[in-house]
Formats: C-alpha cells, structure tokens, sequence
C-alpha cells in the first residue's frame, strides 16, 4: 500500500485498483474547512485523472464519526463577503466526489450529518455500521444542503421522503437508514471500512472501461425518459464495443480464464 497525502486533511492509500480516500481532520470530527474542502477537491482531481485507479472508497479516520459536515466554527467568523468567496471552494470539494468518474462507494460509521452525509450521497454505494447516524440538519442552523442534499437525497429515496428528512432536520440511525434506503448495506460494528473496501475489490475486478461507461449512463440518463435515456445507454455502448478491455473480456470468457484488463 501506498499512501499520498493532499494537505493536512486528506489522504489517498491504493489497494491496488482500489483507492481510500480518507477524511482525516479528527480533531474536528472531520468538519470541512475551506483548508480540508480544498484539498478533497485536489485529491479528486488527482484520483479523476488516473486511469489505474477503478473505484475509490471515501472513509474516515476518527473513530465517532464519519464527517459532521461544514465547519460551522470557521464560517461563524466570516463576514458575508467572505462566505460568498468561500462558496465556489466548499462546492468544489462536493462535486470532486460526486464527478469522479469511476464507481465510488462511502464507508461509514457515527456522525454523517449535513455536508458529510453529503459526502456520502455523492458516492454510489454507501456502506454504514450499526453506529451510523446520517441526516440533512441544515434547515435547523437556518440553511439548506447545499452540498448536493436537496439533489440527491430525492434521487434515492424519493421526493415525499426527501421533504420529510430535510424538513425536518432530523437524524436518523443506521437501522432505519438501511430501511429508507438512505445506505445500502449494513456491515458488523466496526466493519464498515473492510467491508467497503471488499466490495469495492469485487468491483475492481470488473472491466474499468465498462465501470466507468456504466457509471456516465446512470448517471446522465437518470430522470429521463426511458427513449432518451437508452439513447445515453447506446452513446455509453458505443464507446466501449470496441475497446481493448472489450476484446479481452469476450477472450477470457471463451479461454475460461480470469481477464486481464488493458483498460482501454
């Protein structure tokens, strides 16, 4: 393993073709600072741009919580002017997560509330242990999500039920989460880093050039009609029919052996 640190509050550990992207501002719980958004931001254009990297894996390294969002300390001392300069940067640490262009899964445990519940939506799988405590509180410090929430809460879990979280403010355990749909698997206390990482093996071991067309046809032909969205499915198709990684699967399958994946 191999690690690569972005600043003083984000690292990135390879397993291979699987990278961890680790919050690690535990002093703070993980709360995102302009300093910590920055460098998530740059760390994701790194992991972006890597065609060696198939999944990445966003965890964290305090024990109590995966993120308690935005750094409501720092912003308390800003002036109006300069929360609106700090709104592109806070964005760009959201959207780096949300843009990577292969699939991502979240792995997490205590606090995931507000911008780091965010964080989390952002990712296409989410793991959670029993510890977990997820929600969108922002409505109650007189705020909205704005780091995606109102976007993507709807996108999993329907409207009705995205309007009654929010609204609400209110923070909802891991069972009742898996429930809901808000994380999609519920890993042994303690767990939810291994298991993340083992799901996301399973998943690197799959054609990286599929994964990510895959991924760009979800995600752009989410919420379209179903004629236009197998129009994105086709234009997805088309850059994949003939790729390496292509060839080298349907000869794998034929010669009864594990593929090889050029990537490509």
């Amino acid at each position: 393993m191999t690690e690569q640190r972005f600043g003083e509050f984000v690292g990135v550990t390879r397993h291979g073709h699987v990278a961890e992207l680790a919050l690690d501002r535990p002093k703070a719980m993980n709360a995102v600072s302009t300093e910590m958004a920055r460098s998530l931001a740059t760390a994701c254009d790194a992991l972006a741009q890597d065609r060696s990297v198939r999944v990445v894996v966003l965890t964290s390294t305090h024990e109590r919580a995966f993120c308690v969002g935005a750094d409501l300390k720092e912003r308390n001392g800003f002036s109006d002017a300069e929360l609106l300069r700090q709104r592109p940067l806070a964005r760009s640490a959201y959207t780096g997560v949300l843009e990577l262009p292969m699939p991502t899964v979240a792995a997490v445990h205590g606090y995931a509330l507000g911008g780091g519940f965010e964080l989390a939506l952002s990712c296409d799988l989410i793991v959670a242990d029993p510890t977990a405590v997820v929600g969108l509180p922002e409505v109650s410090v007189g705020v909205l999500p704005g780091g995606g929430g109102t976007q993507l809460l709807p996108r999993r879990v329907g409207a009705a039920r995205a309007a009654e979280l929010i609204f609400t403010a209110r923070r909802v355990p891991a069972e009742e989460a898996l429930r809901l749909g808000l994380v999609d698997q519920l890993a042994a206390e303690g767990a939810d880093r291994t298991e993340a990482l083992e799901l996301a093996a399973r998943i690197a071991a799959n054609s990286p050039v599929g994964l990510r067309a895959a991924k760009r046809a979800l995600r752009l032909g989410h919420g379209l009609d179903l004629r236009t969205g197998l129009e994105v499915e086709d234009a997805a198709w088309r850059t994949v029919a003939f790729s390496g990684d292509r060839a080298e699967g349907v000869a794998a399958f034929n010669e009864k052996r594990t593929p090889d994946w050029p990537g490509e």
